[in-house]
């Protein structure tokens, strides 16, 4: 039985500056400009809408002094997909930019890891260099979304759809969960934050939010392991994504690149 084939989009809502001493363990020599994307992710074919991560809102945007591009909402709708047409949404972890706006998408299911959801209401939020990057009420909602039947859980690695599954990485949170997606060149692996940058995963250095650093580096790979080749990895929040590929159409350059067609030489 053949594979299915998706068409994969990264679609950019936000941004903020940034230094690449910030982006580091350990911080860096170079006290440079290295700013910050902020991406989710559209997997799709003709018979399945696959959305990864939800992004934050503008009062997000506001209490964390990022600067909001466009609602993720209104990214996907320049691609012709409507919020309330979305059936499955897959949670990389449950930082605030990244599961920000959960509540924007009434009909979908979410999936998520088990130990992500062990983590956001377990013993390490007690810790602030932890919880920061959480808030509580998206912990409260995701919540309050598996009492109501609407939470598809994953340990380690699983298929949730032909072509698309989920695989298990840790590192940056417990739970973290890469996406691996069958295209037309092949698996696409979009990482999230196993690898914030291209040069996290190719000069195997660490972003400095870990809760295990043993496992971020083994993370890169077992990205490798899955992935077609190592350009067929994206990482979570890299600007160079926005130019490595070309956009969806001219009018989106700088919103919407394809990933599921090869980068640009």
């Amino acid at each position: 039985m053949d594979i299915p084939v998706y068409e994969v989009f990264a679609i950019k809502y936000a941004e903020r500056s940034g230094r690449r001493p910030e982006h580091f363990v350990g911080g860096d020599p170079h006290d440079s400009a290295m700013p910050m994307d902020y991406f989710i992710w559209l997997v799709r074919n003709e018979e399945r809408v696959i959305l990864v991560d939800t992004g934050f809102d503008a009062a997000m945007a506001a209490k964390r002094k990022r600067t909001l591009v466009r609602e993720p909402r209104d990214g996907l709708a320049l691609l012709g997909v409507k919020a309330t047409d979305v059936r499955d949404v897959v949670i990389t972890h449950m930082h605030n930019d990244h599961a920000g706006t959960f509540f924007d998408f009434p009909n979908a299911s979410f999936h998520l890891q088990d130990e992500e959801m062990a983590f956001v209401t377990g013993r390490h939020m007690r810790h602030t260099m932890f919880s920061r990057p959480y808030e509580v009420d998206h912990v409260i909602g995701m919540v309050r979304l598996v009492f109501k039947d609407r939470v598809i859980f994953h340990r380690g690695d699983d298929e949730i759809a032909p072509g698309v599954s989920v695989h298990h990485i840790g590192g940056h949170t417990m739970g973290l969960q890469c996406v691996r997606v069958h295209t037309k060149r092949g698996w696409v692996v979009i990482a999230s934050d196993a690898s914030h940058y291209y040069e996290h995963m190719e000069t195997r250095r660490c972003f400095p939010l870990v809760f295990d650093m043993g496992e971020m580096l083994e993370g890169y790979d077992k990205l490798r392991r899955l992935a077609a080749s190592p350009k067929h990895i994206i990482p979570g929040h890299d600007p160079l994504v926005m130019t490595r590929y070309p956009p969806v159409a001219k009018e989106l350059e700088g919103i919407a690149v394809r990933l599921d067609v090869e980068p640009n030489e």
